[in-house]
């Protein structure tokens, strides 16, 4: 199966049409005004999907079968506050606290209409037919009881397509999120015919995820080493996403950073994100006398400044070294701002060549200790799809991933 961004960005808008008539059908039957949130083409394995599904609340499902112009499952998630919300919007009367035979039928009708919405959206723009089976209405708490039985379904270590939407009722608890997910021969075909280019691989996407992330690894043991601070990955996702929601995804809080454009095969930017309280922890362990009032002086900018000048270093020397290329990054920028502002300049940047890019986020934990650093990686697309075409797969398992560096002296 070969990948083409052309392809791939005409899925992101099918999806977000999908998610449009949806919405509106949902208003139509609630009378509730709703709004479309975020959608998303992802690249998950299926640990991902597990741990992303997986918070320990109740749910309640309604999935599909799909075939004809598209084959696969189509899965409407809610939250169980949330289908409790729709029974009470359309039996006035209904009080129970459990979801009885009534219950579970209103909110089979409704996910079964909001299936529907996000299938017909797929269907009109590929013109073609998309035969949807009879609902079934799913509950639980684990990923399994949703997708665990479907033909197909993803194995943890295996890199699944897979399409996300969020729709939320304004001024109510209802939301929900809708899973799609194609069977790849199906979508091998759909892929083939709305391809403009060479295109990109589906294994060459897989190893570059796993070259990403054994990036990420490397960004750990750097930050354990010069701050002292455990720290390990909690692995995260690759996203296909139309930039201007980029800024939405990144907390609206004030972040400190540090931000690297990046140049060579692949060019791009690349991003590290702390909270606030995380970049204090930062530098309380790195300079002794730690930050001054409630801002940082020279000696804390100069502290989070280097630690993500080598952490960059060790990201992109991985990707240099499997890609068997250069990759220059710029001197550091550090960045102390409200989220979506320290993102927006990029944003800017690549949306002069560009509608869509590919998103490796990942998040670097601490161990006991307050300290979460964001990780963006933003690929120029061309770059990438340069860099992933001449990509050997083999390579990633069997070159290592070496940052050096020298530890920061105390002041």
């Amino acid at each position: 199966m070969k990948l083409d961004v052309k392809a791939l960005g005409t899925f992101y808008r099918i999806a977000r049409e999908g998610a449009g008539l949806a919405a509106g059908r949902l208003t139509q039957m609630t009378g509730v005004e709703t709004q479309v949130g975020i959608t998303k083409l992802n690249f998950m394995r299926g640990a991902e999907i597990r741990q992303d599904f997986e918070d320990g609340r109740e749910k309640v499902g309604v999935r599909v079968e799909l075939s004809g112009g598209l084959d696969g499952h189509s899965v409407i998630v809610f939250d169980r506050e949330s289908a409790r919300s729709i029974v009470e919007t359309l039996i006035a009367d209904d009080e129970s606290e459990e979801l009885d035979e009534m219950a579970r039928s209103a909110t089979t009708e409704v996910g079964h209409i909001i299936n529907s919405g996000f299938v017909d959206g797929w269907a009109d723009v590929l013109e073609t037919v998309i035969d949807v089976s009879t609902p079934e209405f799913v509950t639980g708490v684990t990923v399994d009881p949703f997708f665990g039985d479907l033909e197909g379904a993803v194995d943890d270590d295996d890199l699944a397509l897979l399409f996300q939407s969020q729709i939320d009722a304004v001024g109510t608890e209802i939301g929900f999120r809708h899973y799609l997910f194609p069977e790849h021969d199906s979508m091998a075909g759909l892929l083939e015919r709305l391809r403009t280019s060479e295109g990109i691989e589906y294994d060459k996407l897989d190893g570059f995820d796993r070259l990403a992330k054994q990036g990420a690894r490397e960004v750990a043991k750097t930050a354990t080493t010069l701050t002292g601070i455990e720290t390990s990955v909690e692995i995260r996702r690759l996203n296909f996403v139309s930039l201007e929601v980029i800024p939405e995804e990144v907390s609206n809080e004030r972040l400190v950073g540090v931000a690297f454009e990046f140049d060579g095969t692949p060019s791009g930017y690349l991003l590290f994100l702390f909270d606030e309280e995380s970049a204090t922890e930062i530098v309380n362990a790195m300079v002794p006398t730690g930050t001054s009032g409630d801002g940082f002086d020279e000696m804390g900018k100069s502290a989070i400044t280097e630690l993500g000048n080598i952490m960059a270093s060790g990201f992109l020397d991985g990707w240099a070294n499997v890609l068997d290329t250069t990759i220059d990054h710029s001197p550091p920028e550090f960045i102390h701002d409200i989220g979506p502002a320290v993102i927006d300049p990029v944003v800017i940047q690549l949306g002069e060549n560009q509608d869509f890019a590919f998103v490796f986020d990942t998040l670097v934990v601490a161990d006991g200790r307050e300290f979460d650093c964001e990780i963006y990686a933003i690929p120029d697309e061309e770059d990438l799809e340069r860099a992933l075409n001449d990509l050997e797969v083999d390579r990633v398992a069997e070159t290592p991933t070496t940052a050096e560096f020298d530890e920061i002296e105390d002041a």
